[in-house]
């Protein structure tokens, strides 16, 4: 291959018509098959090209400034190599961060990712979804998945490969932190400071996050003869007005809690605000958790202690289970471990063990 000749050629076509496949195996002196199959990204297409003529032709291509052309590659293989993700809100950093994980990973396996924002609306969720699979997404990645409704089964009857992450519902491939384990240690860790008056901030009934991780804090301390009434397990909005809201209620019990978990770090947050406004002093009056340790948590001014699920991990693991199941092989559900991070929300100036 002339180098020279190469270099010139690019510096002609620069700005006009896109390089095509033929003129690169021209130029490369091998057939436009071979030249396809080379820039596949594909291993079992590739594999027919020997290793040595697929780096000559993809420097060749590189420095000719070729362009795939998504739209003629779906045509050819059936295969837009993109993957649809709904989120309820990418202004949650959750959400957000758990998204450039299944990007990072979509990329690494020659994918492209289109996100939508749903609003948690059930209708909306609807609306994206079929917006997306308009755009012939191969797959979906969903961060939205309610137990209230049928879209996920409706998807699934449509035999859309899917995966779930971050929620999940029984039957379905999903990605989640281990909720239920979650609940559990926040539960542990107020158990060791000796509360034994304690409330729930529950999230949304919908969200799988909300009720297990409600479910772990609950059966932890009924498990230590310490079951909590009812009346102090709150529904919320996962945010900081619904956290506030359910906070606002359960300080105004009698006798109030000493320890307060929140199923979100935004709920916690607001939970913290309604204790300061009740002129209470979060970590010595009011204990308080929160769960997901957003990089916020540990920078309020009473740090909050949180369970830390491995956000970025969650998206990078449900990216790649759907990149599976499009090859052709079953995915399976994974939950990854969460971990405690505790701070002054919880530790403040209390002696571990004191009586509560």
């Amino acid at each position: 291959m002339d180098r020279q000749a190469t270099r010139a050629a690019a510096g002609t076509r620069a700005g006009r018509t896109p390089v095509t496949l033929a003129q690169i195996a021209r130029q490369a002196g091998v057939h436009v098959s071979t030249v396809s199959r080379a820039l596949s990204t594909d291993d079992a297409v590739r594999g027919g090209v020997g290793a040595e003529t697929v780096t000559q032709i993809r420097a060749l291509a590189e420095e000719l400034g070729y362009q795939r052309d998504p739209a003629g590659a779906a045509l050819r293989t059936g295969r837009s190599r993109m993957l649809g993700v709904l989120v309820p809100r990418l202004t949650d950093i959750v959400l957000a961060t758990i998204y450039e994980g299944i990007d990072a990973a979509a990329s690494t396996a020659g994918y492209h990712t289109v996100v939508a924002n749903t609003g948690d609306d059930p209708e909306m969720q609807r609306r994206r979804a079929d917006a997306l699979l308009a755009r012939r997404v191969d797959g979906l990645v969903l961060g939205d998945a309610r137990s209230d409704s049928d879209l996920v089964a409706e998807l699934a009857r449509r035999r859309i490969p899917l995966v779930l992450v971050s929620r999940r519902l029984p039957g379905r491939v999903s990605v989640t932190t281990d909720d239920v384990l979650g609940g559990r240690l926040a539960a542990e860790h107020l158990l060791s400071l000796g509360h034994r008056r304690v409330a729930v901030v529950a999230g949304e009934p919908y969200a799988s996050t909300g009720v297990e991780r409600t479910r772990g804090f609950l059966d932890a301390f009924a498990g230590a003869g310490l079951p909590v009434p009812a009346s102090h397990v709150v529904p919320s909005r996962f945010d900081v007005p619904g956290g506030r809201a359910a906070a606002e209620h359960l300080l105004g019990l009698a006798p109030r809690p000493t320890a307060v978990f929140a199923v979100n770090d935004f709920a916690a947050i607001g939970v913290m605000a309604a204790v300061r406004d009740a002129g209470l002093t979060v970590g010595r009056d009011v204990a308080v958790v929160g769960y997901n340790d957003v990089p916020l948590a540990a920078a309020l001014p009473v740090s909050l202690t949180s369970v830390r699920s491995p956000m970025y991990r969650m998206g990078e693991v449900a990216a790649t289970t759907l990149v599976t199941m499009l090859d052709g092989r079953s995915g399976r559900s994974r939950r990854l471990r969460p971990t405690l991070e505790a701070r002054a929300s919880t530790l403040g100036d209390q002696t571990p063990g004191a009586a509560r």
